[in-house]
């Protein structure tokens, strides 16, 4: 038989010798080194986007833009059941008081009030938008610190419009994005799959239907991507289903405003070009001597320059022309107002953090560009929040809202007139909006404010006196002559605001809205019901007695 074999001793400690023991260390300081730079890395990406949360937070402080909050009431009083263009009268198109329609039923059936509800769900359209913004970045070559630029400037340009965040024109930017990222993708020729393809395609195209000039922006992206792809790929760009799933929603969108909204082109477009387009607008040179359309030119120009130097690439292209067709809209609106230019500040404000980026990618050794990419993208962003830093804007009008103008008169509309009915005479969008909004009042009259008054009064009447005879009245001075009348006397409100500053030429004596309207039997009659509570800031408020 054969022997059990012995067990065999435990091993002994292993012998550690000079050379081991230096590769040991060596390891742990390597490690220690990895796990200092992973840190540094994060919290240099958390900086980056401080930028954002900063202006996130301007955004949702008071108070709401003034056109934001009017357009917000109206779609309030019509999801009431007024009738929008007979019943409500504005130049907008309907499409966004449709937008604005799901925060008016989500103030109407939750705690929220209508400014609150609104800001849900454009921060909620903000996030979608960065959501599809990451997707479509998914198979684009980026080098570290582009990468890093973009996670950190998106979520920014989103939100550095501050007091103009909801106006139609961010909106507009705020949809741009995506779409120039697909449009770099199909410059590219990378695939992108088609449920994410239509989606941003749709999603853009309800963006440039706000208004007729923003289809500057499609317009110039589209001869972008057929450029790119070359006339021997135009049958490529005929198949594409891009711009014709586009033209698609707007063809349908058309179709729909004489079915659903007969009166728009009936009635109110006749208005707009008569009394609306010329009203407080520039010549296409004087606008550009304005201070915001000034800047914007400026930030164009430098964007031009850079990339008629040097080709960056498909999206810095797309990004381009998106900047360059946002420019176009603002110029032929005549008026060079801040939130006209915002898209303009938004997107060529991404567009030159990416050509730098881009720029620092191929200027710096690859390891040196990936360690430097977070901190990098955290001075773009850095920078670029102090670019839009401007005085009298975000975020000053926030920080001083409470004291100013706005603030005041909203306090005393809450104090007297909470919740009720209100028959406000004044040319002012602001600051009657947000004031109204944050006071629960509602307006009983037709428009948002009394800008066609304003409008067919600006020369003298031609008998001499102070205000036009009805019969010697335009069509549409006398629609409102006598509808705010009839609906006062119809249907007292339980005050009305009235404002001395009128903003209509000096004809022998002031404009009084009170004395022009009181010349109608009607409202002269409920008029004596009334007698003045107070006056704040040039507003005479007045109460019915009863």
């Amino acid at each position: 038989m054969n022997a059990p074999v012995p067990p065999l001793p435990p091993p002994g400690p292993a012998a550690v010798t000079p050379e081991g023991g230096a590769r040991g260390v060596q390891a742990a300081r390597g490690l220690g080194r990895l796990a200092t730079a992973a840190a540094s890395a994060r919290l240099w990406r958390a900086v980056a986007l401080l930028p954002a949360a900063l202006f996130l937070l301007t955004v949702l402080s008071p108070p709401l833009n003034h056109d934001v909050a009017a357009v917000l009431n109206f779609s309030m009083r019509w999801l009431s059941g007024q009738r929008l263009y007979s019943e409500l009268i504005d130049v907008n198109p309907p499409l966004i008081f449709v937008f604005n329609l799901p925060a008016a039923w989500l103030a109407s059936v939750t705690p929220l009030d209508g400014p609150r509800a609104l800001l849900l769900l454009l921060v909620a359209l903000c996030g979608l938008v960065w959501w599809l913004a990451a997707r479509l970045r998914d198979g684009l070559v980026e080098g570290p610190v582009e990468a890093a630029a973009l996670a950190a400037l998106v979520p920014l340009a989103l939100v550095l419009p501050g007091y103009d965040f909801g106006q139609r024109e961010v909106l507009m930017g705020t949809v741009a994005i995506p779409y120039a990222m697909l449009a770099a993708r199909r410059m590219a020729g990378v695939p992108t799959g088609r449920r994410l393809m239509l989606g941003v395609a749709v999603l853009a195209a309800l963006g440039f239907a706000l208004k007729p000039h923003f289809l500057a922006v499609p317009l110039l992206v589209e001869a972008a991507v057929l450029l790119r792809r070359g006339w021997g790929r135009v049958g490529v760009s005929l198949a594409d289903p891009v711009p014709w799933a586009m033209a698609g929603v707007w063809v349908l969108y058309l179709a729909s405003i004489p079915v659903f909204f007969p009166d728009f082109f009936g009635h109110v477009v006749p208005l707009v070009w008569d009394y609306y387009v010329d009203l407080g607008g520039l010549s296409a040179f004087g606008v550009l001597l304005t201070p915001n359309m000034g800047g914007a030119a400026l930030l164009l120009a430098i964007v031009t320059a850079l990339c008629l130097a040097r080709r960056f690439g498909p999206l810095v292209l797309a990004l381009w022309a998106a900047t360059a067709g946002a420019f176009v809209s603002a110029l032929v609106q005549h008026k060079g107002w801040t939130y006209h230019v915002a898209p303009v500040f938004m997107l060529a404000g991404l567009t030159t953090g990416l050509i730098a980026a881009r720029w620092l990618d191929g200027a710096l050794p690859p390891a040196r560009a990936r360690a430097s990419a977070p901190a990098l993208s955290a001075v773009m962003a850095g920078l670029l929040m102090l670019g839009m830093v401007r005085g009298g804007e975000a975020p000053f009008r926030e920080l001083g809202y409470e004291s100013d103008k706005g603030g005041r008169l909203t306090a005393w509309l809450k104090e007297h007139a909470w919740n009720e009915r209100l028959l406000i005479l004044t040319p002012d969008i602001w600051p009657i909006y947000p004031a109204l909004n944050y006071s629960n009042s509602q307006s009983t009259l037709r428009f948002m404010n009394l800008w066609l008054l304003q409008g067919v009064n600006q020369r003298c009447p031609d008998n001499g006196e102070r205000y036009r005879q009805p019969w010697e009245m335009s069509r549409a001075e006398f629609f409102v002559y006598r509808t705010v009348a009839e609906d006062f006397a119809s249907a007292p409100p339980s005050a009305v605001l009235v404002t001395r500053h009128v903003g209509i030429p000096w004809c022998g004596k002031e404009f009084d809205f009170i004395e022009y309207f009181s010349r109608h039997p009607l409202f002269a009659e409920a008029f004596r019901s009334y007698h003045q509570q107070g006056e704040i800031e040039g507003y005479k408020l007045y109460v019915r007695e009863d």
